[in-house]
Parts: structure tokens; sequence; C-alpha cells
């Protein structure tokens, strides 16, 4: 997440019960049918996303914007599995990215990115969804302990550590519009990661979270995403606040290749898949924990 995807991925938690257990006096959750069509993931498929970032502590808020196009490049082996690799020209405005992620009848795992972290690494794979798509329903994604941060943020000449929470919850089907049309039943998904580290130095501990909600259409995929990080400043006193978010601009996908514009503003024609945007599921860059991200 903090990517997830995300980025960083973007965002990304503490341990919950899976909803689709449902008991008496429950709502049963409603199963998304072709649950595969929201993360169509063949090779050429390409998304263009308009991009903007307001981060800042209090009344001290920078706004910019940027372009971020996502591509499907083909299949590699990765771990003796071969899975989906995607490259991204600048998700969060964080510069160039491949990910790589495995689709199966249970869901997609997340298996890493290049260039990656040491945070990350101790991670994957994780999985990311989890098929039947059902709502409403949630998922303990992450709950690791003592992991090697890779960063020395109170510069004692030793990393820190850092305990990580995460899951990722289906929330509903609504209405959202972005910059190539409005999508009257798309799935909103939500992510959330708390990232409690430990200070060598003297044993201090300083949170951080990120909450990410995004949108997902049936023969188009992602189309829109909100990042939101809390990012503890070490030594400054203040927290970082940033946000971030992408929507869908145009898209060129295949089996059927249709050419989403801003002109158009329906999903009349557009085929049934679209890749998982992967910086959206992605553990947080660690470098967001007293810098920016």
């Amino acid at each position: 997440m903090v990517k997830f995807a995300g980025l960083n991925a973007l965002t990304v938690f503490g341990l919950v019960v899976l909803l689709s257990s449902h008991g008496v006096g429950q709502v049963a959750p409603i199963v998304i049918q072709d649950a595969g069509g929201y993360f169509p993931d063949q090779t050429g498929n390409e998304w263009k996303y308009r991009g903007r970032i307001a981060e800042g502590i209090v009344n001290q808020i920078e706004d910019k914007t940027f372009v971020n196009v996502s591509k499907v490049t083909g299949t590699e082996k990765k771990d003796g599995v071969m899975v989906t690799a995607f490259h991204d020209t600048n998700p969060g405005d964080q510069g160039p990215t491949d990910s790589y992620y495995l689709r199966d009848v249970a869901g997609i795992r997340y298996y890493g990115s290049k260039p990656g972290t040491i945070l990350e690494r101790q991670l994957i794979p994780y999985q990311i969804v989890r098929f039947p798509l059902e709502v409403p329903s949630s998922f303990h994604q992450l709950d690791r302990n003592n992991l090697n941060m890779g960063l020395d943020l109170d510069r004692d000449g030793q990393a820190e550590t850092v305990d990580v929470r995460a899951t990722v919850s289906i929330q509903g089907q609504e209405a959202v519009t972005v910059p190539v049309g409005t999508y009257e039943k798309a799935v909103r998904m939500e992510a959330h990661m708390n990232l409690l580290v430990h200070l060598s130095g003297d044993g201090t501990r300083i949170s951080g979270f990120d909450t990410m909600t995004l949108w997902l259409v049936k023969g188009v995929g992602l189309v829109k995403y909100i990042e939101r990080q809390m990012v503890p400043m070490v030594g400054a006193g203040k927290d970082r606040l940033i946000e971030i978010t992408e929507e869908l601009e145009e898209a060129s996908l295949q089996g059927g290749t249709v050419l989403l514009s801003r002109r158009k503003s329906s999903t009349h024609g557009v085929l049934t898949g679209q890749p998982l945007h992967h910086e959206l599921f992605q553990v947080p860059s660690a470098s967001g924990l007293g810098a920016h991200p």
C-alpha cells in the first residue's frame, strides 16, 4: 500500500473477524459475480491516471499534480512461480516501478516490486484480494512483529524495528465519477495499515497509518483511489499528513481493444477485465517515517 499499489500502496490495519462468516441476525454477504473481471491482466493493457498530492503539516500544505501510466508488460518467474508483471511510470509521484502479482481461484497475491525495500522483502508474498468477492467482507492481511525497517530514524547507527498490522475490506457498490466518465456500480474497497516503530536508541515507539479507498469497475478495473497517510516526523514534534489521489483518464485494453477517453462516459463496449493497480496494496515505503516517502 503505500506505494498497495501501493502504493505506497500506499496504504494499507488491525486484526478483524471475517464478515463472510455471518451468524444469526446478520445479513448474508452478497457475492459479486465474475470477480476476475475486475482485475484483468492481459499483456499490453494500459491505464493512464491523473494524480494529485496534498501534503504538509498543519497550516502548511503543498498541492501538486502528476501523471502515471500503468501497463501489463508480460509474465515472468519469481520464486518459482509464474507471475504477471506491471510497469508504472510514476505511481504516487514516486518514479518508475515494476510490480509482480499472481492471480488464481483464491484471489490475488503480491510478489514484490523493483525497486523494493528491506521491509517489503520480509513480507512478500501476501494476499491483497480474496475470491469470491463478497459485500460486505474483510480479511486480516498482515500481522508481523519486530521486522527490520531498514532505516535508522534516530541516527544511532542501528536500523529500527517495526510492527505491521493490515486489513482489506469490501465495503459495497456505488457510483463514482472520474475524468473518463461515471460508473454506477463500482466496487469500493478499503485497505488499512498501522505501523508501530521501535526506536533502537531509547526504546521510544512511534506510530503511523496508511488508509486507502479504491473503486473498481467490471470491465475497466481500477478507476480511482484515495490514499491518506499520517507520517510521524522523528524529533520534529509534528506529524506529516499526505493525501494521494489517482483517477483514470484513459485506458487501452486488449482482447477486443477499446480506447477509453474523457469523451466516453459509460462502460459500453469495454471488456470484462482490468488489472489491479499494483500500488494500491503494497506495504508503505518505510522511508515515510521520519522523511518524505
